[in-house]
């Protein structure tokens, strides 16, 4: 080893002694169970949902509350107790006004902080101290220690633990000390959260959940398709800021690129008063809770169209320079015959409805005018100078990934590209053939080089971005095209279908899920491969669990508009050292009914696989990582020896 690299360890161990403690404090974490890892997908801005999710550790948090007081507890105050844990500020707030004196909201004050203390020590029992002092609200820490590590406490020191509570209680800081205890709990139950994609796209809060995600104690991401779309913008990508506009203008979620990141829709919203009038198919599509003027109806179904045909016209350009792409027949409005207002597609002629192609000029319908050009480098500009996107962005990248091995499994969000017969599907990239994993390793490093190049707009890295979002042999797509186009403009269904991958039903055999696994480098026998992106229909008798367990798709309808597809409101996964347990969510009504009524989301768990014996640390990634922290202090020790 790198004698300037021990000299420089040395500083920090400047003594044989502090090495050796490191060394046994580390051998002794390998020995401890492994935390429980906590998985979510397809968040898609449900915000509430998710911080709800969040909270109560997919259920964890109640199963604790039930393990330690079964006893002691009734249903209510059961439900009270982990309402208060689940949202602190707001239930304390309720719980003073019930009390009609000072001394019986003490009392009650006494009880909570000795409960909250045990059900603390409890969720930090396969935890060391150092982890859980990290864990405890800094202005406590001391004081929680205090009461965390009892001991003597029926003689000697009975009389000290009881004058610390009164006197927290007096000074006015139970309700601060509570609150702090609350949060550490939530954060004990689950060590680490993996996000395997689709943090964007419908719901109106996805800049909140990432704010969430920035302060969450430990946390890895898995790009989804909307993901990518998102970081593709803000790495200059000009057809995939169309995209965003027009998904957002859909759904009617412009707030988000106006109001949350600053983005300057003026410019945009002239061009399309100029152009475009009402037009049934790009009206957009709205929550019964959405409360809009018609004269704002009206103005996003303008803009929806105008930033739909600039979409339309920058896919054409790169369609024409990556031929790899194999997309010269999604080159759509190339293929319209503007007089009768058909378009050919597949060896058929089509009516079209709805349209709005004012804008095209039929000889080069490629061709963006100059008004056009305008609007959509000013929105770049905008987009790539707005500081909260630039934050969110730099996160995204900065901790995600296409896809993660994780503790032997295997986390994507869409899908490994397959052949009917089970092979992986190969595409070729300038002259040469790629698929499986080393695609993926292709495409994210396409990925990086676009995000590292900000001010390059119209590159291969750039194209390949929007290729992600939408081509064939994407893995986050997973569909031979994307139909969008038709779906506007064309009443025939038949246009609509959007064929998927072999991939999607492949994936229910077990023989398909090892090879991926073997693919990836990971144990076929011990690993799993845990998937988002397509919404499991369990409505209609789908199985989440698939391949005798080795395939685990966790898209169960977090988005709302999902749920009545799939008939519940999103699954999430739970990982401890006993096993994996897979949970099914109803609907999440809102945090107030949490509140008044001691409600909670259902939760439905059910066992995907149980550990023959407890998985400890040392089996785990982190586990992996405390080894060669032990092997390159004793090659320290050794030196020091040498030195001597």
């Amino acid at each position: 080893m790198d004698t300037k690299y021990l000299d420089l360890l040395a500083e920090k161990y400047d003594c044989e002694e502090k090495v050796a403690t490191e060394i046994i404090n580390l051998e002794a974490i390998l020995n401890l169970p492994k935390g429980t890892e906590h998985f979510v997908s397809d968040l898609h801005g449900e915000y509430h949902a998710f911080q709800h999710v969040l909270r109560n550790g997919s259920g964890n948090v109640k199963e604790k509350i039930k393990d330690l007081f079964k006893e002691e507890l009734s249903q209510n105050e059961f439900n009270e107790f982990a309402t208060l844990v689940y949202y602190p500020e707001e239930k304390l707030q309720l719980v003073k006004k019930t009390f009609e004196s000072t001394q019986l909201l003490n009392q009650w004050y006494v009880k909570t902080i000795e409960r909250m203390i045990k059900l603390t020590a409890f969720s930090s029992s396969k935890y060391t101290r150092s982890k859980v002092r990290k864990a405890l609200p800094e202005q406590f820490v001391y004081i929680i220690e205090e009461l965390l590590y009892k001991t003597d406490e029926l003689t000697n020191k009975k009389e000290y633990y009881t004058k610390i509570i009164n006197r927290i209680i007096s000074l006015g800081q139970a309700s601060k000390l509570i609150t702090g205890l609350a949060y550490t709990i939530q954060r004990l139950v689950v060590d680490h959260l993996h996000v395997v994609g689709d943090i964007f796209d419908r719901g109106s809060h996805p800049e909140k959940i990432m704010d969430t995600l920035m302060n969450y104690h430990s946390v890895d991401l898995q790009w989804g398709n909307h993901d990518v779309l998102w970081i593709g913008a803000y790495a200059g990508s000009k057809v995939c800021l169309a995209n965003i506009i027009r998904i957002c203008a859909r759904y009617n979620n412009l707030d988000i690129i106006e109001d949350v990141y600053g983005i300057n829709l003026i410019p945009l919203l002239n061009l399309a008063e100029k152009y475009y009038d009402d037009n049934p198919a790009f009206r957009p599509k709205l929550n019964s809770d959405d409360r809009i003027s018609e004269n704002e109806k009206l103005q996003i179904t303008k803009i929806h169209q105008a930033i739909s045909m600039i979409q339309f016209k920058l896919e054409m350009p790169i369609i024409k320079r990556c031929p790899d792409f194999k997309m010269a027949h999604r080159s759509l409005l190339e293929k319209i015959n503007y007089t009768h207002q058909t378009i050919s597609l597949n060896g058929k002629t089509y009516a079209l409805k709805n349209t709005c192609f004012a804008t095209v000029n039929p000889d080069h319908p490629e061709q963006l005018m100059k008004e056009e050009e305008q609007v959509i480098e000013k929105l770049l500009f905008s987009i790539q100078h707005s500081e909260k996107l630039a934050r969110h962005m730099n996160f995204l990248i900065g901790n995600g990934s296409l896809y993660l091995k994780y503790n032997g499994n295997l986390l994507i969000h869409g899908c490994i590209p397959l052949n009917e017969d089970g092979s992986m599907k190969k595409m070729m990239i300038m002259g040469k053939e790629y698929s499986g994993k080393g695609l993926l390793d292709l495409f994210e490093n396409y990925l990086r080089y676009s995000c590292a190049h900000p001010e390059v707009s119209d590159d291969f890295a750039t194209d390949m971005v929007w290729y992600l979002w939408t081509g064939e042999n994407s893995s986050l797509f997973g569909k031979k095209e994307m139909t969008t186009f038709e779906r506007y403009f064309i009443e025939n269904k038949e246009t609509h279908v959007e064929q998927k991958n072999p991939y999607y039903q492949l994936r229910e055999r077990e023989e398909t899920c090892r090879k991926i696994l073997s693919e990836f480098d990971l144990d076929p026998d011990e690993g799993h491969i845990i998937n988002g992106h397509t919404p499991v229909e369990e409505i209609n008798g789908e199985n989440p669990i698939k391949a005798n367990g080795k395939m685990i798709v966790i898209d169960g309808g977090f988005s709302k508009a999902y749920q009545s597809k799939t008939g519940i409101a999103g699954y999430t996964l739970l990982y401890n050292s006993y096993g994996m347990q897979l949970v099914a969510h109803q609907r999440f009504t809102s945090k107030e009914d949490v509140l008044l009524k001691g409600t909670d989301v259902l939760s439905v768990k059910r066992l995907v696989d149980r550990e023959l014996r407890r998985k400890k640390v040392l089996e785990t990634n982190v586990g992996k990582k405390l080894l060669e922290q032990i092997a390159v202090l004793n090659d320290l020790l050794e030196y020091r020896y040498t030195l001597m």
